[in-house]
């Protein structure tokens, strides 16, 4: 390993601990030495990285949980359990792989994203000492969907009984979960130690055994609520092949089951420790439209450890229903000592919570009381300011923008009168202090004077993701850059007599998704593994010839003889839902900077990352990817890593996907009917507050439609909220649209080049000789104008200038 590799290594694994949750206690954990360990699950084998698809980083080296326990010290007391589930699980992959083959008939991109559900199984559960471990694992990724069966969102009836029986069986026993995503442990709810190690990358089992051993205190917190599924809401559909329903509007997550009275198994922002806290506040004041929640934390336990501090508002319901609470502040302490204490002040802007009235086309704050909660997770939170608003405020006026669905969203009804404790603070706010914003949507683009020299050709090359008019094979992830083995893609070479060099995008939310070894020629940097850009998931389904034919039309090629041969090993982090869950904006940065640095080094101008949709449903394939069900979270999650980023020279990152993108069925031609409050509260408000605070360089559309349009030809979203709204300056992208993605069964089309670049959008990826003719021919037919492409060209070689100089 070179010493990057390392440094960035050991980063991760001495803070990965706080990405992990620890959801139950009772004093059993942590031990003192490494000792006889019995161990079982899939996970202890088949650990889970990170999921599939995109999320894919190729790492020099990944250890499994096994591995790193032993290497910490343990003895694994149970290799025979471990030997009779390997054959278990070899007998029920092969049957998998022909099952789906048949069900795909030959289709194996649709097959992308599709996973094993855990096998059942009659191995007896044996293994010395008086500790043990069950990790359960679970797989998902982009193309698919997750299902409710058992060995997936539900528990199989072998785990059930292994996991109950170790409970019973052994004097302490701890539940752990290598999970991306929720999974319904109602079943095993007399396990009295269950921890949330999530997917931290390629050794897990390092960060599992300093839990275990104490060297390290688990501090996450839950960024998704944790529900049997029963729970959950039903309103909207999910899943639907050709729409889906947000019926219930601004009810997601723990906003539901808040507003609702459902009771969940953890509830958002729940997380325990080894130790314990005490959180006091000791005043909420203002400052004009600001307030601010003064805290102390104090660690009451026996050992170190970190505590989160949340503050939630609750608004008035008039006439625009209202959620029970929202998350609008948090804090994480550092690491106290037994007995230390530390005073944490939190603050947020009452205008960046107005809520949204389509009638009015406005963000408004509604005349009544704001009560404000302080705890340390949704469930436990308590009254300790009330801010009293006489008058209904308007903050900002701009314009519906978005479409309507064809439905009314769900509304909560009003909550109850609480009684407000003696000792919260009253704050009186004045109508004074919130001035009204207006929005003005007529931007004036300046044209480059380089662009403006173009030809009709030159501009529609820059307006397309980088092609080779004569290459032969489809240009996907992996091979559509020549500049750098393994890249996602690039802008166009063919302006480089001109002196405009290409802007090259990496793949990978959780790391650089490259080649690991590549070799070079007259042509470019090329894959040296003979694997070719089929991803793993799906080439596992394909026969020798399927496989050696898919990698033709792609245009893999035989690695030749004699070349030098050469490395680009990339740092694995964290999931996205697991960085979240630190709740610790600076460690997120810290990540993003490793990323960045790595970029540095090999060349990667963009990276296609990071993912921030909001978990809608439990049941997405890519909510490993995404951050949370909240958009707070969510978007300041997004800005840490971004500003971790770009801290580097020449690099940028490209938050997605933009928007309503939170499945994966039918994810190229499905239309997400949203309503513009939803949209601008739940769905919008996390990017806005990234590039707000931290401009990322680009950001990705998403493959659907909303409301009946493509998000990638939306002038609404692209032009009017983000650009005028948000105040974006960076560049707009597609995701990675081919010909291939069409389906016969759709009611809608794929989104196409001449109506992306029409809307705003700068760059059609990866791109086509065919999108290079569709835009061709509607400039010619006059849809499309030169005065458009000249503007999007310029947005391009702009950023060119800022990140390729």
């Amino acid at each position: 390993m070179q010493q990057y590799e390392k440094e960035h290594l050991e980063f991760v694994l001495n803070n990965a601990a706080e990405c992990a949750v620890l959801l139950k206690t009772n004093g059993d954990f942590p031990i003192e030495k490494p000792s006889k360990l019995a161990a079982f699950g899939a996970g202890l084998r088949y650990t889970i990285k990170g999921g599939t698809g995109s999320g894919e980083v190729n790492s020099r080296l990944t250890y499994t949980i096994e591995e790193g326990l032993e290497r910490a010290g343990f003895e694994i007391t149970s290799k025979k359990w471990l030997d009779d589930y390997d054959k278990v699980r070899a007998e029920a992959k092969k049957t998998f792989y022909k099952k789906l083959k048949k069900e795909l008939k030959g289709n194996f991109l649709s097959g992308m994203g599709r996973t094993m559900s855990e096998p059942e199984h009659d191995i007896v559960i044996a293994g010395e000492g008086d500790t043990a471990i069950y990790v359960l694992s679970r797989n998902s990724g982009e193309g698919t969907d997750r299902l409710v069966v058992a060995g997936e969102v539900r528990l199989n009836s072998s785990e059930i009984r292994d996991i109950l029986e170790l409970n019973k069986k052994y004097s302490r026993f701890m539940l752990v979960l290598n999970v991306g995503g929720v999974v319904d442990l109602s079943p095993v709810m007399d396990v009295d130690n269950i921890l949330l190690i999530s997917q931290l990358g390629v050794d897990i089992g390092s960060v599992l055994a300093d839990i275990i051993l104490g060297k390290q205190n688990p501090s996450g917190k839950l960024t998704t609520t944790w529900a049997d599924w029963e729970s959950y809401s039903k309103e909207g559909t999910f899943g639907d092949w050709n729409d889906t329903k947000y019926n219930e509007g601004i009810y997601v997550g723990y906003r539901y089951f808040d507003s609702f009275g459902k009771k969940p198994l953890f509830s958002f922002g729940f997380g325990l420790s080894y130790t314990s806290f005490e959180i006091e506040t000791t005043s909420v004041e203002d400052n004009h439209t600001e307030i601010i929640v003064n805290t102390k934390v104090k660690n009451t336990g026996s050992r170190p450890g970190k505590e989160v501090v949340q503050v939630y508002l609750s608004k008035p319901t008039k006439k625009l229903d209202q959620p029970y609470q929202e998350l609008v502040a948090f804090a994480k302490t550092k690491n106290l000592e037994a007995n230390e204490e530390q005073e944490l002040k939190l603050s947020f802007d009452l205008k960046d919570f107005a809520s949204y009235d389509e009638e009015t086309a406005s963000y408004i704050l509604e005349a009544g009381c704001y009560l404000v909660r302080v705890g340390n997770c949704s469930s436990n939170t308590k009254i300790v300011g009330v801010l009293s608003l006489n008058d209904t405020v308007t903050c900002l006026q701009v314009k519906n923008c978005l479409g309507k669905p064809s439905f009314n969203d769900i509304k909560a009804k009003e909550m109850p009168v609480e009684e407000i404790p003696a000792e919260a603070a009253r704050i009186k706010l004045l109508q004074e202090d919130f001035k009204t914003q207006s929005v003005t949507y007529d931007n004036v683009y300046d044209i480059d004077e380089r662009v403006k020299k173009m030809t009709d050709d030159e501009l529609i090359y820059m307006n397309i993701g980088g092609f080779d008019p004569n290459a032969k094979g489809l240009s996907v992830v992996g091979n559509a850059s020549s500049h750098v083995a393994g890249a996602a893609g690039e802008t166009t070479s063919q302006l480089s007599v001109k002196g405009i060099k290409p802007l090259i995008m990496a793949d990978g939310p959780a790391g650089l998704r490259l080649c690991k070894i590549y070799y070079e020629d007259e042509l470019g940097a090329h894959d040296a593994s003979d694997n070719g850009a089929i991803p793993e998931s799906i080439s596992e389904m394909m026969g020798p010839f399927v496989r050696f034919i898919a990698n033709l039309i792609v245009g893999t090629k035989k690695v030749p003889k004699n070349v030098v041969i050469k490395e680009q090993a990339c740092t694995m982090i964290p999931i996205g839902t697991a960085i979240a869950q630190s709740f610790n904006y600076e460690l997120a940065k810290g990540f993003g900077s490793i990323v960045g640095e790595e970029m540095e080094r090999f060349g990667i101008h963009l990276w296609l990352a990071p993912a921030l949709n909001i978990h809608r449903s439990i049941l997405c394939g890519r909510n490993f990817e995404y951050y949370s069900e909240d958009p707070l979270i969510s978007g300041l999650t997004a800005a840490a890593i971004t500003e971790g980023v770009q801290m580097h020279k020449g690099c940028g990152t490209t938050i997605k996907h933009y928007a309503a993108n939170n499945a994966e069925t039918n994810r190229y031609n499905n239309n997400s009917q949203v309503s513009e409050r939803a949209m601008r509260e739940i769905y919008l408000r996390g990017f806005g507050l990234c590039v707000r605070k931290t401009q990322p360089k680009a950001i990705m559309t998403s493959y659907n439609l909303l409301n009946g349009i493509h998000t990638a030809e939306h002038r609404g979203l692209i032009e009017d909220i983000l650009r005028c709204e948000f105040g974006f300056k960076g560049i707009v992208m597609t995701d990675w649209i081919l010909e291939m993605m069409k389906d016969k069964n759709s009611t809608y089309r794929i989104a196409l080049s001449n109506e992306v670049a029409k809307a705003g959008g700068d760059l059609f990826m990866p791109g086509c000789k065919g999108d290079f003719s569709r835009m061709k021919a509607a400039l010619e037919d006059g849809s499309l104008t030169k005065e458009q492409l000249q503007i999007n060209a310029t947005r391009v070689i702009k950023m060119i200038d800022t990140l390729a100089e």
